[in-house]
Order: C-alpha cells, then structure tokens, then sequence
C-alpha cells in the first residue's frame, strides 16, 4: 500500500483529528458510561456483564473486519463503516430502557467503536514506515482530547446528571464519523484487477504464521493481562470515588492528571525507544501496575490518588507504546492491521472482557480490594514481558 501522495505533516494533521475525535467517545465511555447504566437502574453484576460483553465479541469481529480491509487494501473505508456503525448504535441506545436492549446496542457501539482503533493504528504505522512520522507524537492527540472528555465530561454530568452521558456521547460518535473520512486512503499502487490482485494475496496462513508464533503470544500475554488489569478502574472507579466523597469535577481533573502523564511520555517516548526497546516499555508499564493497584487498594486520601494517578502514563501509554512498536518491528506491513485487531481482540476483548467480568464480581462484595486482583494481574505481566525481553530477538 502506497502513501506517496501523502505529505508527512498532511498524514500526521488527518490522523491527529481522528484520534482526537476517537479518544473523545473512549473518554466519555470509560469514565462516565457506567454513570449512565447505574442510572438505568442496572445493578453492579450488570454492569459488569453489559461493560464485558462486547469485548468478547471482539475476538471474532475485530480481526475479521481487519483481515478483509487488509485483503481490500482500503483500511479507509473499513473505519468509515465501523464508525458509522457506532453512531447509530447511539441514537438507539439512547431510546433503550430494557436490560436486553441496552446489552445489545451497547455491544454495538463499543464493539463498532473499538474496531476503528486497531485499523486506524495500521494506518498510522504505515506512516512510520514510509514517510517517518513520529507514532507518539500523532497519538498524544487521542490522549489530549481524553484529558478535554473526561474534565468536561465531568462538568456536565454533574450540572446535568447522569442522563447527559447518552447524548455526550451521540455527538462524539458523529465527530468520529467525520474524521474517519478524512483518513489518507491506502489504496494499492496500480488499479483495478491489479489493486484487487495485491489484496487477494494476504492468506490466513500469512496470519497465522505471525500471529501464531510463541514470541508473538508471549508479547501479546504480557501487554494484554497489563492492560487488562485496568478492568477494574475503568468499570467502578467513578463509582467508588463517589462513594469516598470524591465529586464528579474533581473526578475529571482525577483522569485528566493520569493522561497528562501518558501525553508527556508520547511526546518524548521517541528518542528513548532504540535505548529501551518495545519490552523494556512494557516492562515499566508491567512494574507500574503492580504499586498502582496495589497502593489502590487502601483507598487512599486524594493527594496520593493524585500521585498514583500520574502511574497511569506508565500502565497504560508505555505499555501501549511498547505494544504498537513491537508489532510495527516484528509484523509485515500487509498484516498489520490484522495483526493489530488480533491484539485488541485477545487484550481489550478476552483479557479486559475476563477482566471485567471479575471486576464485576469482585466490587460488590470487596469494594477497594478487588484492586488486589488488578495488582496480581499486573505482576503476571511483569514476569511475561521480562521473558519476552529475555527472548532472541525479543526487543
């Protein structure tokens, strides 16, 4: 796939828009979604189960959008689907009151919503191929916009209440749908037949020959169950701030303080990775984990959830890094958006949709404690990354 036609600021400025726009829907639905649901009157186990779902649905319909965009070569118009998607899902679930409804087109959006990620992360990669954009520095506006959705996100759901979620929302999945228009498209060099014949090469067995290796399933355990051992505080943390006192602004300020952190360390990640390499990326990310969840776990006093929460640029954004680096150096290019999907699949669908079922489990009867769970999946990330770095070739 060519992007000869693409200049290097106007590749990092169409990807900059759209993962502001995409971070806005992710702020708004981590922190404020399972507002919205425990206002529908669903109980803790519910909430688990409607937060839980879609990502297992992930594993079969993530990576096979993702392998037919690669075969077509338009990874373009995979994401314009895929958003288009999850904005209708929206609207209905805005007119939805029945616990199957609300299950149903929840799983719709997140899973719509979601899909656009790894496919949109195959696209910037590209970049990075060819014309020597720099990853961090287009993904720090995903982060950015986090920082804007969750701060005002708060505001207004505390001016408003709960019912101002849905609609939040239905305009941000709308902005989604614009900007996936915008994506440089990446269409095979050639036409017609020809372009059609580039696609039709990629095979399963091209996929599974990657995807499939020890190295590949290591990685993907390590950065996964990392990832996923955020179940917990994406699911019930603004709940169990509320019930600690904590009001829903100073909430906002809470998460935007962790992605500060992660926009700091995508700005300056690029001239540390040949020194530290993928694994030693999500190794720190794996050590962090374990004295986050852990120190969460006492239910700290605000200034030290301030301090913890600054861990979050490590947990997530160096684990992230690490992750998208490492499939970029070790996958081709004609599997990457596959080979992503597969990623987000196994780690925000089987790992995080585990994850959160236990947290869903773990929360009404432990409150706090059920970080402890989160801590131990930390560490079992910790051991894995130390091994693959510990690998042949392991980065």
């Amino acid at each position: 796939m060519s992007l000869s036609t693409t200049s290097p600021r106007g590749f990092s400025r169409r990807l900059s828009f759209f993962y502001a726009a995409l971070f806005v829907v992710y702020g708004i639905q981590l922190a404020y979604f399972p507002v919205w649901l425990d206002w529908r009157g669903l109980s803790a186990a519910e909430i688990g189960m409607v937060s839980a779902a879609p990502l297992f649905l992930r594993l079969a319909i993530g990576p096979t959008a993702a392998f037919l965009a690669d075969r077509s070569g338009d990874r373009r118009k995979a994401v314009i689907i895929a958003a288009s998607c999850g904005c209708a899902a929206v609207l209905a679930l805005s007119q939805s009151h029945l616990l199957l409804a609300v299950a149903l087109f929840t799983a719709i959006f997140v899973v719509a919503c979601q899909t656009t990620g790894p496919m949109a992360e195959a696209i910037a990669l590209s970049g990075v191929r060819e014309l020597g954009v720099d990853y961090g520095r287009m993904r720090l506006w995903g982060s950015l916009s986090f920082i804007a959705a969750t701060f005002a996100g708060g505001v207004l759901v505390e001016r408003f209440a709960a019912p101002s979620v849905i609609w939040m929302l239905a305009a941000s999945t709308g902005m989604l749908v614009l900007t996936s228009w915008m994506l440089p498209s990446q269409q095979p060099a050639g036409a017609g037949s020809a372009a059609a014949g580039a696609g039709s090469r990629l095979t399963l067995a091209d996929v599974t020959k990657v995807a499939g290796s020890r190295r590949f399933l290591l990685f993907v355990f390590a950065a996964g169950v990392v990832q996923a051992s955020h179940a917990l505080f994406y699911s019930f943390g603004v709940l169990h701030w509320q019930t600690q006192g904590i009001s829903t602004a100073t909430i906002g300020v809470l998460w935007s303080v962790g992605v500060i952190a992660e926009v700091i360390l995508f700005a300056v990640a690029g001239r540390y990775l040949k020194r530290i390499g993928p694994a030693g990326f999500i190794i720190a990310g794996a050590a962090a984990a374990v004295v986050r969840w852990g120190a969460m776990a006492l239910d700290p006093a605000i200034g030290p959830l301030f301090a913890l929460q600054v861990l979050h640029g490590l947990t997530f954004g160096a684990t992230h890094l690490g992750a998208m680096h490492y499939i970029h150096q070790t996958v081709p290019q004609e599997q990457a958006g596959t080979a992503q999907a597969l990623f987000s699949a196994a780690t925000g669908g089987a790992a995080m949709g585990a994850a959160m079922l236990l947290a869903g489990l773990l929360y009404g009867p432990f409150g706090g404690l059920g970080y402890l769970a989160m801590m131990a999946m930390g560490g079992a990330g910790l051991i894995a990354a130390v091994a693959l770095r510990m690998q042949p070739g392991g980065s």
